[in-house]
C-alpha cells in the first residue's frame, strides 16, 4: 500500500530575473525546457522506484512553470500518474505569469485542477518598480483565459510592503483580485534577500517601514474579510473550501517529495533537498538536511495556521497529550491580543502572526 504524499516539481525557468526574486531560476530556450522536461520524467520514474508513494496533491512552482507550455506539463503530469499515482480528487497546481501564453483548455484536460498567476500588484507603477513583465491589463487577461479554460480554482499573488504602496494602492491590488472572481488569494510581505538587485539598491529603495508595512498587513487583512476570504495562514486568505492544499502539508508538518534544483523534500522523517545547481541536479546529486517532524517543528509550522496547534491533532501526530508547558507560555500572550486560548489548544491572532517568529520561538522555548 502505497503512502500518500504531496509532490513538487521545480520549473527553474523565467523570462528574466525580477529584482526581488531569491528562487532558483534563469532563462532557458525552447532546447534547454525540452531537456529538462525528458529530465524531469526520467527522475520522476526513479524516484517512484525508491519511494513508496501516491500523489494527493502536486505542485508546479519555479521560477515559471507556465513556460513549459500546456504540453510538456501535461506529459509531466502524465508521468507522474504513471510511475506514482495521482489519487482522486488531488489538487494538481500549476504556477503562471500573466504574461505566459499557456493554452489553459488543454491544461485542464491533461489533469490540472488549479492555478497560481503571480499577479504581485493591479497598479502598473508598482508591477514596473518590481521589474514584473505584465500590467494591469494583461493580468485581467490572464485570469478571464484561465477561467474560459475550465478552471474554478484560481490562486493569485499578492505583494506586500513593496515600493511606492499606499493604503490606497493596496485596496486597487485587492478589489481587483477579489473582483475577479479568485477563490484564494496569498499575500507576502516583500522581504530583500542579499543576492537581488533590491539588495544592492539598499536605502535607495522607497519602502514602507516597519510599521507601515504592519499597517498594509492590517488592512489587507480586513479587505479580506469584506470580501469573504477567510484568513486560514499567514499569508493565505481563501474562499470556503479553497485552501491551497498542497501548502498545507508544509503547515501540517506532512509529508512530501521534491523534484528539481532548490527542491526540498520530508519523506520517512528525513529531510533532504537538491542543491542549486541545474548540473548538480542532472548529476543526481542529494543534500542531507537532518531529521525532522518533531514535536518543536509540527508547533512551529502548525502556529502559521489560524487553526493553530490543538490537542487532537497533536494526539492524532505523536500519540501523546500536548505537553502543558507549551500552552502556558502561550497564555503569556492573550492579554497583550497575540494569542488565543481555546478548549481545544492554542493560535496566533492576526495581531500575533505581525510578529509570529518571535512569539513561536518564545512558546516553543
Amino acid at each position: 500500500m502505497k503512502k500518500s504524499a504531496g509532490i513538487y516539481i521545480h520549473i527553474p525557468f523565467c523570462r528574466s530575473k525580477c529584482p526581488y526574486c531569491d528562487f532558483y531560476s534563469h532563462a532557458g530556450n525552447e532546447e534547454q525546457l525540452s531537456g529538462y522536461t525528458a529530465v524531469l520524467t526520467e527522475k520522476i520514474s526513479e524516484a517512484a522506484k525508491k519511494y513508496e508513494l501516491c500523489a494527493d496533491s502536486l505542485y508546479f512552482g519555479g521560477g515559471t512553470p507556465g513556460l513549459l507550455g500546456a504540453e510538456r506539463l501535461c506529459g509531466l503530469i502524465g508521468a507522474v500518474r504513471d510511475s506514482f499515482g495521482i489519487a482522486d480528487g488531488s489538487e494538481v497546481t500549476v504556477e503562471v505569469n500573466p504574461c505566459c501564453n499557456t493554452d489553459f483548455e488543454l491544461l485542464r484536460r491533461g489533469g490540472a485542477n488549479r492555478i497560481s498567476i503571480g499577479v504581485q500588484s493591479a497598479n502598473d507603477n508598482e508591477l514596473k518598480m518590481l521589474g514584473r513583465q505584465h500590467d494591469r491589463k494583461t493580468a485581467a487577461e490572464c485570469i478571464r483565459a484561465v477561467a474560459n479554460g475550465g478552471f474554478d480554482n484560481i490562486s493569485l499573488d499578492l505583494m506586500l510592503g513593496i515600493p511606492f504602496q499606499t493604503k490606497g494602492s493596496l485596496r486597487r491590488s485587492v478589489d481587483f483580485c477579489a473582483e475577479s472572481g479568485a477563490s484564494h488569494i496569498s499575500a507576502y510581505l516583500l522581504k530583500i534577500e542579499e543576492v537581488t538587485v533590491f539588495h544592492k539598491k539598499g536605502d535607495s529603495l522607497p519602502l514602507p517601514d516597519e510599521d507601515e508595512a504592519a499597517e498594509l498587513y492590517e488592512e489587507l487583512c480586513a479587505l479580506m474579510k469584506e470580501y469573504g476570504y477567510e484568513h486560514y495562514e499567514i499569508s493565505n486568505f481563501c474562499k470556503k473550501g479553497f485552501e491551497g492544499r498542497h501548502n498545507l502539508k508544509y503547515w501540517h508538518d506532512e509529508e512530501y517529495l521534491g523534484i528539481g534544483p532548490s527542491a526540498h523534500s520530508f519523506i520517512n522523517g528525513k529531510r533532504f533537498y537538491y542543491p542549486r545547481n541545474m548540473k548538480r541536479f542532472y548529476a543526481d546529486e542529494v543534500i542531507d538536511d537532518g531529521t525532522g517532524g518533531d514535536e518543536e517543528e509540527f508547533i512551529m509550522l502548525g502556529l502559521r495556521l489560524s487553526e493553530g496547534i490543538t490537542k487532537d491533532s497533536f494526539y492524532l501526530r505523536f500519540g501523546r497529550e500536548l505537553p502543558e508547558k507549551y500552552i502556558k507560555r502561550a497564555r503569556v500572550f492573550t492579554d497583550s491580543g497575540l494569542v488565543r486560548i481555546t478548549e481545544g489548544g492554542f493560535a496566533l491572532t492576526e495581531k500575533g502572526f505581525l510578529v509570529s517568529n518571535s512569539l513561536i520561538a518564545e512558546i516553543i522555548g
